[in-house]
């Protein structure tokens, strides 16, 4: 995939003149028309004769140029837009509703995938097994409830959705809580200050950027040596034993 996408715009037009941010909205809504364009292209070239089965690989060649953020965000509105959505299977929409698109008047609509609810739900589902292909770690990966832990000395996981695309790789989700106000989840301060288990980086980001903590049977080996150095380097040192001079 391209290292870097166009960013996807996640407001109105309305919400973004409030913002006054119209451009990004405007640059955001061309690229969505588009998407949803080749999509309907990719279909109509890559339908086989029985009128519902893709040939394989046909949304891993959009994957490719837009992302998986903005073809979620198509594939939801167009699950929005549809006159019956209930043609399409309930875990296909349950998926797709991962990324909220807002009521943006007539301007859904441009960017609504026109295709036949067989094809369309062959499409999600290509998409669907290419992220799961990636192998991140979700909510199911974490343990107890997020809004009550203590993320201080904790794996944390961290969000796909804070990452650019192009670091959407286990070994980048992976961080040891440090410190930060956003460690207690009593606290009002959201600063959450981390190292990467992967490559060892020191950031700082908020506490709702993290999915939660990691549950200790997901754990991959390579993660469990790195945190065995980061914690045997935080252990005081040991005392000599010996008598102080006065």
């Amino acid at each position: 995939m391209k290292a870097d996408f166009p960013p996807l715009y996640p407001y109105s037009r309305a919400e973004a003149v409030r913002r006054s941010e119209t451009q990004k909205h405007e640059d955001s809504f061309r690229e969505n028309v588009k998407c949803a364009w080749d999509i309907e292209k990719a279909l109509r070239e890559h339908v086989r004769d029985d009128g519902v089965t893709l040939d394989e690989g046909c949304a891993q060649s959009i994957l490719e140029t837009y992302g998986f953020k903005r073809v979620w965000f198509v594939l939801s509105n167009t699950l929005g837009e549809m006159a019956r959505p209930r043609e399409i299977s309930e875990d296909v929409r349950q998926w797709t509703r991962r990324s909220y698109v807002p009521p943006d008047g007539k301007r859904n609509r441009r960017f609504a995938v026109g295709v036949s609810a067989p094809l369309l739900e062959a499409f999600i589902r290509q998409t669907r097994e290419a992220y799961q292909a990636l192998e991140l770690f979700g909510p199911e990966h974490c343990a107890g409830d997020p809004f009550k832990l203590d993320y201080e000395g904790k794996v944390l996981v961290l969000s796909p959705d804070a990452l650019r695309e192009s670091h959407w790789r286990p070994k980048d989700q992976l961080w040891l809580g440090q410190g930060g106000f956003g460690c207690s989840p009593d606290s009002r301060g959201q600063a959450v200050y981390a190292v990467c288990l992967g490559d060892g980086e020191e950031t700082r980001w908020n506490r709702d950027d993290f999915i939660g903590v990691l549950d200790e049977q997901y754990l991959p080996d390579w993660a469990a040596e790195k945190l065995a150095g980061l914690q045997a380097k935080e252990q005081p040192e040991p005392s000599s034993g010996g008598m102080e001079m006065t």
